[in-house]
């Protein structure tokens, strides 16, 4: 059985792939890799494939399927199948790039609480019942990994590069999945990819924003598990 390697969102761990590695785990290996050593996405991606498995699953949401994409471009031939949720494949565009500056400057001032609740988290669920919940949960993650992670990784997201060419090169099964109500990472972003990627399937998932695989976990893990029928 081919093990499946799950990469988080920017300050998020492995409690963000709850459902899915609950509902996943009795069928195939799993692996979750931090994203908080190294201060590029080139290093990022070295790592996680420095202790993976030979051959893998690999799915990345957010900040995770921009990694993802660079251990694509790196070691396309270990990555057995692909899955990109809410995320992007562009470089940073230079206004975003400009808005993480001073929030790495009130982190460095010790406000990663404020900056992660007023500044980000709010930008990343749809309206719901569970949304203080998975809000809370989110801001546990971030608070577990702390400020000199949060600084390493927006230097990483600053500098990365544009997976475009990466995608269209690839030809293994591939999954790309967002939430219809995701502000970040929109729908758009999601059907560039499906385009580029020459065996690929698209899943908009209702009811979503940043993080359905929190926000609607059932439909979320149902749509990873049909992209990894037959491994």
């Amino acid at each position: 059985m081919i093990p499946l390697i799950l990469l988080p969102g920017m300050m998020c761990d492995a409690r963000l792939f709850g459902p899915q590695i609950e509902a996943l785990s009795s069928l195939m290996p799993i692996m979750s890799f931090p994203l908080g050593r190294h201060e590029t996405v080139e290093a990022l991606a070295a790592d996680i494939l420095q202790n993976a498995p030979p051959v893998f699953a690999l799915a990345g949401l957010s900040m995770g399927g921009i990694v993802a994409m660079e251990v694509l471009r790196q070691a396309p031939e270990r990555v057995s199948r692909l899955a990109l949720l809410d995320t992007n494949p562009l470089a940073e565009m230079p206004e975003v790039k400009a808005r993480r500056a001073p929030q790495m400057a009130a982190v460095q001032d010790g406000r990663l609480w404020q900056v992660m609740r007023e500044e980000m988290k709010p930008n990343y669920l749809a309206e719901g019942p569970q949304q203080g919940a998975i809000l809370d949960l989110c801001m546990a993650m971030a608070v577990d990994l702390g400020p000199d992670v949060f600084l390493r990784q927006s230097r990483a997201l600053m500098d990365r590069p544009d997976q475009r060419a990466t995608l269209a090169a690839y030809s293994g099964k591939a999954l790309v999945l967002c939430g219809r109500e995701d502000g970040l990472c929109p729908v758009e972003r999601h059907q560039l990819m499906h385009d580029l990627l020459p065996d690929s399937t698209l899943q908009i998932i209702e009811g979503a924003g940043h993080l359905p695989t929190l926000e609607q976990p059932k439909e979320t893990t149902a749509a990873l598990a049909r992209w990894l029928e037959d491994t």
